[in-house]
């Protein structure tokens, strides 16, 4: 760990997507407080501001990743920074004059130009590191979550109640700029910035950019095992659009109705100490007992303290079991984080990492759709837990099944190449 500290590419990488997440961060969760704060009879709308950020990767995940592998990554993550900074400040002005759909606009336009970043810096990231050291980069990803987990909506409240909304976005804005300047001053080699060789972008047509989507989608495919992986995310995103709202809607509509704010920045708390956990915990386990094992451990065990949280009626009895979810999950996330550079090609990385999104945010928005039109009409607090247990079920089932003999295919046939190159 204190080797990947040491290169100063992966240190500022490190530092711009730490403030890149905060900026998100902050100003989602206070955004969230203000809606659920100023509309306290209308959930459905910090519902619908979830769905702001998740639909647009429905919209342009077909190019980003083509994106990412064509252009300069570099530049790509900088100007996303950059471009979300100045519609945060068009988020700003429209608060200020209480348009709440050109809010939604905003926040639309903002999560789908953040979608560039994602794809970009993992390609930078992957190759600025060796691949001994993904495991390790996975797990400090993983503290970055774990950490606002743990603070993420407590700095959204805190800075709603201290700042505003309107402080809270301009803690937004600043967080976007300082992220785009520090990656503005890295160095990266011509690789990891454009592995497919130089493009400029006046040179992309559309017919390329189809053309490279469909390779990509080829590519995943083709290849059983990534599929197999992939095909995983459609439930994590159910899972994910649940648990957007769910901390804020359990304590204002079943546990503590009264002081909603405080205890639901404690969930978080305890989820991210528990992250913390197990992103100390997840790469000794990964070593001992292998990345399937622990995905399929991790997600069995995920589902039985998510449907035990369901059953809970106690605040203080809550919060221990939420710690427990943040322990398992952990590990699960560090296990596919450090797969996917391993499995796929760095020309390639940009578009399967794009690919993922949007199965992933498919089932984020469905999810989301779900809550709004369902809660509290016609399902509970309690059943919207139940729901994520039988999920991570599911997935934990179809891992079980299906990952042991593509595993066992893949090093056959790994097996069958050293044989030949020995030969």
């Amino acid at each position: 760990m204190i080797a990947l500290f040491r290169n100063p590419i992966y240190s500022k990488l490190f530092a711009a997507n730490f403030l890149s997440q905060l900026g998100t961060v902050v100003g989602n969760m206070a955004f969230a407080y203000y809606l659920v704060d100023r509309f306290s009879t209308r959930p459905s709308l910090a519902t619908m501001a979830e769905l702001m950020y998740s639909l647009p990767t429905l919209a342009v995940f077909w190019i980003v990743g083509v994106i990412a592998d064509l252009i300069n990554r570099k530049w790509i993550a900088v100007y996303s920074d950059w471009i979300r900074a100045g519609l945060t400040l068009l988020l700003l002005l429209f608060v200020h004059y209480d348009v709440i759909f050109m809010c939604f606009l905003i926040l639309f336009l903002r999560s789908a130009v953040s979608k560039f970043f994602g794809p970009a810096e993992m390609g930078l990231l992957q190759g600025s590191i060796k691949p001994e050291q993904y495991v390790q980069a996975s797990g400090l990803n993983q503290m970055i979550t774990g950490i606002f987990l743990l603070f993420g909506m407590s700095l959204g409240a805190t800075a709603y109640y201290y700042l505003g909304i309107k402080g809270a976005i301009i803690v937004d804005c600043f967080s976007f700029i300082l992220s785009g300047i520090l990656l503005s001053f890295c160095q990266f080699s011509e690789t990891a910035l454009m592995p497919n060789g130089k493009k400029r972008l006046r040179d992309l047509r559309f017919a390329m950019l189809i053309k490279d989507f469909r390779q990509g989608l080829d590519y995943i495919i083709k290849f059983k095992l990534l599929l197999m992986l992939v095909s995983g995310f459609l439930f994590f995103g159910i899972i994910n659009g649940v648990f957007a709202v769910l901390p804020i809607f359990t304590m204002k509509y079943k546990l503590s109705p009264d002081n909603y704010i405080v205890h639901s920045s404690l969930i978080t708390i305890f989820l991210g100490i528990g992250f913390l956990i197990g992103s100390i915990i997840g790469p000794i386990f990964i070593r001992r007992f292998s990345r399937a094992n622990v995905l399929i451990a991790g997600l069995f065990m995920s589902s039985i303290i998510i449907i035990a949280l369901g059953t809970t009626n106690d605040l203080w009895a809550y919060l221990p079991i939420v710690l427990l979810a943040g322990i398992t999950i952990a590990p699960v996330n560090i296990a596919l984080g450090s797969w996917m550079p391993e499995l796929v090609t760095p020309q390639n990385i940009g578009k399967v990492n794009a690919l993922i999104e949007p199965v992933m945010m498919l089932g984020h928005s469905l999810a989301l759709g779900f809550v709004a039109l369902a809660f509290p009409a016609f399902i509970t607090i309690t059943w919207l837990h139940y729901i994520l247990g039988i999920c991570t079920i599911i997935v934990s089932t179809s891992y079980l099944i299906g990952l042991p003999p593509l595993l066992r295919v893949k090093a056959q046939a790994e097996g069958d190449t050293v044989k030949q190159h020995s030969s």
